[in-house]
């Protein structure tokens, strides 16, 4: 099975790396420059309990001349219209497409560039970062990647994958309904974001503060409204868990976007944040905080946007 990952960041460079590892035939689409720091470097995986390279595969997106049978993409929103683009030479009549985006929008982007028969839903869960010298560093051993047909449906080459994936020793359990996990994530991920970013603060810097702990359960009701609204409720479990996530004292935890917003970056305020809202406004259901924290990040992306064009 030819795999190419598209990026080779803290998500698809460690899925990509550990499949690598595994003897999978794996190469990374990546841009020229990170191509440079690679060759240079190798591909790094960072931990507490180890450390390992590896010699990748490369290719840019002008060298792409065949079809893969499998192309994992995993880019920033703000990247995926040119993600798009560079890899179609690489999606032949029977490539699976995996994307491992958060939120939605992403499945209909690519569904009308590939048809959806092409691509599959899927839900990335690793607790990764890019250091500033190229390197993955993994903070715990989480490898997660559900995956399924959009309708739900079972089909060989999903299984297919997933043997793939469990050669690498990533997780791959058979979710529910694919889009259902995906707005379950999306839930998640969104109220840890606005607790965050809303605050500038680890979870735990929100919650041990005066009126702190009602934050996080607020945002999770509005998100999870939104989602149920949808057709995709939120069971009590996943519930509880979100809950316990952004209501704990001390706790260090802050989502990657949290992470691009303090240190002046883009950030995917529209991929996750206002397309979530503007679904809630079609749907009959108010969203006054995840409103508030949208229009934040927006103040935000403007200012990034302004400077990064010279404007005022």
């Amino acid at each position: 099975m030819r795999i190419l990952v598209v990026g080779a960041g803290a998500t698809g460079g460690y899925f990509g790396a550990l499949l690598a590892r595994a003897g999978q035939d794996v190469t990374f689409l990546v841009r020229p420059a990170r191509a440079a720091v690679l060759r240079e470097r190798g591909l790094r995986v960072v931990a507490r309990d180890e450390e390992w390279a590896l010699t990748p595969r490369l290719v840019t997106a002008d060298a792409l001349d065949a079809p893969y049978d499998v192309v994992l993409l995993s880019v920033k929103s703000i990247g995926l219209d040119g993600a798009i683009e560079d890899v179609a030479p690489a999606v032949g009549p029977d490539t699976v497409v995996v994307p491992l985006l958060n939120g939605l929008a992403h499945l209909d982007a690519l569904n009308a560039r590939f048809g959806a028969s092409a691509v599959l839903g899927g839900v990335a869960k690793v607790v990764t970062s890019l250091d500033e010298d190229g390197a993955i560093r993994r903070f715990a051993p989480l490898a997660h990647l559900a995956l399924g047909e959009q309708d739900g449906t079972d089909s060989a080459r999903v299984a297919a994958v997933r043997t793939t994936l469990g050669t690498a020793g990533i997780a791959s359990p058979v979710p529910g309904h694919i889009v259902t996990a995906m707005w379950h994530k999306w839930v998640f991920i969104t109220t840890l974001g606005a607790v965050t970013s809303l605050m500038r603060g680890t979870v735990g810097d929100v919650y041990d503060v005066p009126g702190g702990p009602v934050l996080g359960p607020a945002l999770l009701d509005e998100a999870a409204a939104v989602a149920a609204a949808a057709g995709h409720p939120l069971p009590e479990a996943e519930r509880a868990a979100t809950l316990a996530a952004v209501s704990a004292s001390g706790s260090p935890m802050v989502p990657s976007l949290y992470r691009d917003l303090t240190a002046g970056r883009p950030t995917e305020v529209e991929h996750l944040f206002g397309d979530l809202t503007d679904r809630a406004r079609a749907l009959g259901v108010a969203t006054p905080l995840l409103d508030l924290a949208t229009l934040h990040l927006r103040v935000h992306q403007r200012r990034v946007t302004a400077a990064a064009t010279g404007g005022a």
